[in-house]
C-alpha cells in the first residue's frame, strides 16, 4: 500500500525534517483511521486528507489549518504534559502540526494581552469554525473570580469563547465533570465543561476524554475526525467518543486470565505480584471503569497502569452532570477492594454500615434476651403446648392426634408388607 504524497507538499517537507519516512507515517494514519471508526485500508485517505488542509501560503491552497484554542480551568497543566511530551519527533508531531494552536496557555510562545488579542481575533475571523480544547475544571465559586485572566473571569472568557466554536473538547476528568477539584466538599463548586456551558444554555457539542490525565492519542483521534470527517464522533450518554469508551478496561485486561482462574494479589511484594496475577483484590477499579487504556496505552504504546503493576483507580471514571459523584470520591480507597459511595450526596463507607447493621443485631439479640431473662422464660424453658393455640381455638383436631393415626397407618402397611413377603418366599420355595 502506497501513499502518494508530492514531493514538494507541506506535509513532505514536515516528515522529512523530522525524520519519518512514508511508511511510518502510513501506519500512524492507519491507526488513526481504525481509531475513528474507519477500514485500515482508508489510511491513504487519511494521509491524503491531511496533505489536502496543508496550508502553505500558495494561491491554490485548498484549505487554511483548522484554528484551535486552548484554554484551561483549574488543573495542573498534566493534559497539556501529556499531550506535548514526545520522547522523539514522530508522526503523532505531524497530525499536531497540522492544527493552527492559536491560544495555549501553556504551549504558546507568547504571552499577557497579545496572548489574549490572539484568541479574540480567532473568535471573530473563525466564528463557528475553531475547536477549543479545554483543561481543568470550571471553578463557579466566589463568582467565577477564582481563576482570572487578564483582568477578566475564567468563566466568562469560556462561555465567550465556547458560544462560537464548532465543538468543545473536554480533555481530561477535570474538564469532564470537575475532577480533583470537585472532590469533597468541594468549596469552589467545581464542575465540568459540559455542565457548565447546559446551565448557561450555550448550545455547543461537547466531546468528552476522561482520564487523569487525558490521553494524547484520543485527543488526536477527536481532532482528526473533526476536522477531516467534518462531524461530531458518534458520543455515548456520558459525551464520550463511543468507539473509544465501550469497553472496560477489564475486558481487554493483560491479567484477564488470572482474574478467571482466582488468581489475586493481595499483597504488594508478594509472589503473587511477582507473578503478574490479577490485582482486583487490591482495589483495582478496572472491571467499572470504560476507557481502552490497554489497548492505546500510554507514552507511545509502551505501557498502562496495571501492566506497569498498579491497580486502575478509576480515573476515566466521569459523571458529567453530577460531580459530587465522579472517581475523586467515588473510587476511593484507591488500594481496597470496597469504595465508598453517595446516599443523597454524602458520602458512605460501605464498613460503617456493615458495622451499623452488626450492632443493631447484636443490639436486639440482648435486649430479646434480657426480655426472655424478666418473663422468666428461660427458667426451664418455655411451657410446652399440648395443643397449639391455633387448633383451640378453632376446635381442629390436635397435631398430636393426627401423628398419632399416621404412626397407626405406618405400622399396619409395614406389617401387611412383610406377610406378603412371606408369603411370596414360600410361594418360591415351593417351586
Amino acid at each position: 500500500m502506497a501513499v502518494q504524497v508530492a514531493e514538494n507538499s507541506r506535509l513532505a517537507q514536515i516528515m522529512e525534517s523530522r525524520g519519518i519516512s512514508r511508511r511510518s507515517f502510513l501506519g500512524y494514519c492507519a491507526g488513526i483511521a481504525a481509531m475513528i471508526g474507519l477500514s485500515e485500508a482508508a489510511a491513504p485517505e487519511v494521509a491524503k486528507a491531511l496533505d489536502s488542509i496543508i496550508y502553505v501560503g500558495a494561491e491554490d491552497a485548498p484549505h487554511a489549518l483548522t484554528p484551535v484554542i486552548w484554554m484551561e480551568g483549574s488543573s495542573c497543566t498534566g493534559c497539556t504534559e501529556s499531550f506535548a511530551q514526545v520522547d522523539t519527533p514522530d508522526a503523532g508531531s505531524v497530525v499536531l502540526e497540522l492544527i493552527s494552536l492559536n491560544y495555549c496557555e501553556t504551549l504558546s510562545a507568547a504571552a499577557g494581552h497579545s496572548m489574549e488579542d490572539a484568541r479574540l481575533h480567532t473568535i471573530e475571523r473563525e466564528k463557528g469554525k475553531y475547536i477549543l480544547v479545554y483543561e481543568g475544571s470550571v471553578v463557579e465559586g466566589w463568582e467565577g473570580n477564582a481563576l482570572r485572566v487578564a483582568g477578566e473571569k475564567g468563566t466568562d472568557l469560556l462561555l465567550e469563547t465556547a458560544a462560537s466554536a464548532a465543538a468543545v473538547v473536554a480533555f481530561g476528568s477535570c474538564a469532564c465533570d470537575g475532577g480533583w477539584q470537585a472532590a469533597r466538599p468541594n468549596p469552589s463548586h467545581a464542575c465540568g465543561v459540559q455542565k457548565f456551558l447546559q446551565k448557561n444554555q450555550v448550545n455547543v457539542p461537547v466531546i468528552n476524554i476522561p482520564c487523569c490525565p487525558g490521553n494524547p492519542e484520543w485527543l488526536v483521534a477527536v481532532l482528526v475526525e473533526v476536522i477531516l470527517m467534518g462531524r461530531i464522533p458518534e458520543l455515548n450518554d456520558k459525551n464520550e467518543p463511543k468507539l473509544m469508551f465501550d469497553q472496560t478496561i477489564h475486558d481487554n485486561c493483560p491479567r484477564r486470565g488470572h482474574f478467571e482462574n482466582g488468581e489475586f494479589v493481595y499483597q504488594f511484594g508478594s509472589i503473587e505480584e511477582e507473578k503478574g496475577y490479577c490485582l482486583y483484590a487490591l482495589g483495582c477499579k478496572g472491571p467499572q471503569t470504560f476507557t481502552n487504556c490497554p489497548i492505546v496505552k500510554w507514552n507511545r504504546r509502551v505501557s498502562f497502569c496495571i501492566e506497569s503493576g498498579a491497580p486502575c483507580a478509576g480515573c476515566g471514571v466521569i459523571n458529567p452532570m453530577n460531580p459530587a459523584m465522579n472517581w475523586v470520591d467515588e473510587n476511593t480507597p484507591f488500594l481496597a477492594r470496597h469504595r465508598f459511595f453517595s446516599f443523597f450526596g454524602n458520602p458512605v463507607d460501605p464498613a460503617l454500615i456493615a458495622g451499623v447493621v452488626t450492632g443493631v443485631v447484636v443490639a436486639a439479640l440482648a435486649v430479646h434476651g434480657i426480655g426472655m431473662k424478666l418473663t422468666k422464660r428461660t427458667d426451664g424453658g418455655a411451657d410446652f403446648e399440648t395443643i397449639r393455640k391455633y387448633d383451640k381455638i378453632h376446635e381442629t383436631p390436635n397435631a398430636a392426634e393426627y401423628a398419632a393415626a399416621a404412626d397407626k397407618l405406618y405400622d399396619e402397611l409395614d406389617a401387611q408388607g412383610l406377610e406378603e413377603r412371606k408369603a411370596n418366599h414360600r410361594k418360591g420355595g415351593d417351586k
